[in-house]
């Protein structure tokens, strides 16, 4: 458990209650995107290609079109608009980079393996298979471009007219040469972190049908309700004639972010008029779906004699994959981050992301900002072990405070309480466990990060809630927040009862609807519970306020005496029921509902300029962690033997959500910090099943312990700070950092499988000094 106390004064924020979801998962009840059918309803499957690079010189569909049962088939010229542009939505001053182009179905050219060429819709699952099976696609081959380095070379061929370089972000703050030159120590190291797969329970899935009035109703997993729009221009319908449901979805993690089953569910739905089902095999699903970009990084840090940093030069080189979607904005993340939460006087970042003919990389949990961790923790190691200094002790010796600025120019508004974290970790770890047996070695890590939560402040994001009562005294909420597993509802449920005294089990969430509710934005960017959350509470607050006023004429109290409580409003010694107070409250015509919107802070875009410092992000969540393995100095096998996740939250609206939030991050960073990778032959994806892409299970899982410290500063409501991603970042780090300490070799190259441990300690010298 957590060491959250309730704060004194609450009854509900800071309470570890059950999610109000949570009795019908377990039982199996959840009714998912899959677990929908209508009348009269097709089935679609894509046609996807064979080749990570070809021209398209014919797609025959002649023969699926014969097949019995086969309703239609099409290809990129039967969709109105083939062309989808992945623009990040809200900014009001264009950043060019973040403009990226991709198709609904390939045109003229694949390049990437599992790009889809055709779509097909049948009576049948058996007859969509069949008609896949049956399109006889005519492929070109084209040369193949599966390093990132060797795109940008002069004679690599260019995969997009604009070249193979997607974006660019520079930084240089200081005197960086100067720096080094009066460094006491200078480390340089490359790190190299691989592709990865979202890898969650449910599948990509969606029914479609034409509803009322010619509206387009789309009912997919999903993160972003506001696809309503790409689809519509993808139908070149107007953007009212496209509604999309997202029921609670089974894990997103960033994998639907970008769209994945919603433009061919309303391809179908419209054109043929019919409702239409598709739900992705997890092999389609871990071919052709978005990953998390593989990043190359070089590092060079020099320090004083007394451990502070002096200078930092940092080259940062993302693969993009075949498609541009968010990799842009992902790479500024990972700019933003790249020095991690280290004070530094000098430093110089280029950072560039490049189109390859691999699976295009996208959005995942800690978008960005989790390679780079890799690569400043490691740095920080490197530093300490040099000047022989603890490597906690290093760290306070160099963190960043408020009032700080990170190399973007972005001051540090709120607390940074890491070095608290770092003593309330490193005293809950205590002695190191001992190795159990010989050619055993036990060694224990740490590790530090900045991970900020909600989006860029240039692009002007808002969200929306309505809340009301009914006039039995129950609550609603509606809001189109997509709920990914991450308890999003649930928190926004605590919040409005929390300043409405209506019990949790009294509140109703309406979510997930771009027609019938507020629209509130991606469940993207640990976002949700700092707009959404911020959005309940605005209209909660001016619900009670209006309904107090009434509330005080019954009671003959004044309004700031009225207290709100599970069955009414009481104050002077008398009360009245929630069924009355609404009653009145009709009577002198004030309305016992409130829509509301939350804006973020605003500024303005990073200029595609070097002199260019503003600020980024809205705020920042910081961790540190601490993990003790034991290697098998024979094998290279490592087994996690305890993990302690310490993390700022703010203040915990939910202490169990929270926990549950910090240990799915580290289990996740610990499969790709151990053995998730997507292996690739010359752009070929061989990682296709979870036989090949291996996953940590249970048993190889460690207890992961929570240690949540609660400053009271953050951006969200009662004063919350973001916690869906930044737990993610610390475990490949923190993970290296204890097979150096247990056998003396540095690891720079993820994952850490038992291979490459076991050829380390073989260079190293066979492990015999390790303790």
């Amino acid at each position: 458990m957590s060491d959250v106390e309730v704060e004194a004064g609450s009854r509900i924020v800071g309470a570890g209650i059950a999610r109000h979801d949570a009795v019908e998962k377990v039982q199996g009840q959840t009714v998912y995107a899959a677990d929908f059918a209508l009348p009269r309803m097709l089935h679609a499957m894509l046609k996807r290609s064979d080749y990570a690079h070809a021209r398209l010189r014919g797609v025959d569909v002649s023969a699926a079109e014969a097949i019995d049962g086969v309703v239609a088939v099409y290809t990129a010229a039967d969709v109105p608009q083939n062309t989808v542009w992945v623009d990040v939505p809200g900014q009001t001053l264009e950043v060019g980079a973040l403009k990226a182009r991709s198709n609904v179905l390939a045109d003229e050219v694949v390049r990437y393996h599992g790009e889809p060429v055709a779509l097909v819709a049948a009576e049948s699952e058996d007859a969509a298979l069949a008609a896949v099976d049956a399109i006889v696609v005519d492929y070109e081959p084209l040369p193949v471009v599966d390093d990132p380095e060797h795109a940008l070379d002069d004679d690599a061929p260019d995969l997009h007219e604009s070249g193979n370089l997607l974006a660019h972000w520079e930084i240089e703050e200081g005197e960086v040469e100067a720096g080094f030159a009066g460094a006491a120590a200078v480390v340089e190291e490359e790190y190299r972190t691989q592709f990865i797969d979202h890898a969650y329970l449910e599948p990509e899935a969606g029914v479609a049908w034409r509803d009322t009035d010619g509206v387009i109703t789309i009912r997919a997993a999903t993160q972003v309700v506001e696809h309503f729009r790409d689809v519509a221009r993808i139908l070149e319908l107007p953007d009212n004639k496209v509604r999309l449901i997202t029921p609670y979805v089974g894990g997103g993690f960033g994998g639907k972010e970008d769209m994945t089953v919603e433009p061919y569910l309303g391809i179908v739905a419209a054109l043929t008029g019919r409702p239409v089902r598709m739900v992705w095999s997890r092999q389609e699903s871990l071919t052709a779906r978005q990953n998390r970009h593989a990043v190359r990084m070089r590092y060079r840090t020099g320090a004083d004699a007394e451990g502070r940093l002096v200078a930092m030069d940092i080259d940062i080189l993302s693969d993009g994959g075949a498609y541009a979607l968010l990799s842009a904005l992902v790479l500024l993340y990972s700019t933003t981050c790249a020095a991690g939460p280290y004070r530094c006087p000098n430093v110089r970042i280029s950072a560039r992301t490049v189109y390859t003919n691999h699976t295009p990389c996208s959005a995942m949990r800690g978008f960005g900002g989790m390679q780079v961790a890799l690569g400043y923790e490691g740095q920080m190691d490197r530093l300490a072990r040099e000047l022989g200094i603890d490597p906690l002790e290093i760290r306070r010796r160099n963190f960043v405070e408020r009032g700080d600025r990170l190399p973007i120019g972005q001051e540090l508004e709120t607390v940074v309480e890491l070095p608290a974290l770092v003593e309330a970790v490193g005293e809950r770890a205590g002695e190191r466990p001992e190795p159990s047996g010989p050619r055993r070695a036990v060694g224990r890590g740490y590790a530090c990060n900045l991970q900020s939560y909600g989006r860029c402040i240039w692009l002007n994001d808002w969200s929306s809630a309505w809340v009301g009562f009914e006039l039995d005294g129950t609550l609603v909420i509606r809001i189109a927040v997509p709920d990914i597993g991450g308890g999003q509802a649930s928190s926004l449920i605590q919040i409005a009862s929390e300043v409405l005294g209506v019990p949790p089990q009294r509140v109703t969430i309406h979510i997930g609807d771009s027609a019938l509710n507020p629209l509130t934005g991606t469940t993207t960017a640990t976002r949700q519970l700092y707009m959404s959350g911020n959005a309940v509470l605005k209209a909660s607050r001016e619900l009670r306020d209006a309904l107090a006023g009434v509330a005080a004429g019954l009671l003959e109290v004044d309004a700031e005496r009225v207290e709100f409580g599970p069955d009414g409003v009481s104050g002077g010694g008398a009360s009245v029921s929630f069924e009355k107070l609404l009653a009145a409250a009709a009577s002198v015509d004030v309305p016992w509902h409130v829509l509301a919107t939350h804006h973020a802070p605003k500024g303005i875009p990073w200029q595609a300029d070097e002199s260019w410092r503003g600020r980024v992000f809205p705020d920042f969540t910081y961790g540190c962690h601490a993990v003790d393995v034991e290697v098998d100095l024979d094998t290279g096998g490592v087994r996690l033997l305890r993990y302690i996740a310490g993390h700022d939250v703010g203040r915990a609206i939910n202490p169990v959500s929270v926990e549950g939030q910090i240990e799915g991050a580290v289990a996740m960073g610990l499969g790709y910090a151990l053995s998730e990778r997507i292996v690739f032959e010359e752009a070929q994806n061989l990682s296709t099943t979870f036989s090949q892409y291996l996953i940590p299970t249970a048993v190889e899982m460690p207890r992961i312990e929570s240690l949540v410290l609660e400053s009271g500063e953050g951006m969200g409501p009662f004063n919350a700070r973001g916690i869906g991603e930044p737990p993610i970042g610390p475990p490949a780090p923190a993970v290296a950092a204890a097979i150096h300490d247990a056998c003396g070799v540095a690891l720079t190259e993820l994952p850490f499988t038992p291979e490459r441990v076991a050829t380390a300690i073989a260079v190293a010298g066979g492990g015999d000094g390790a303790g």
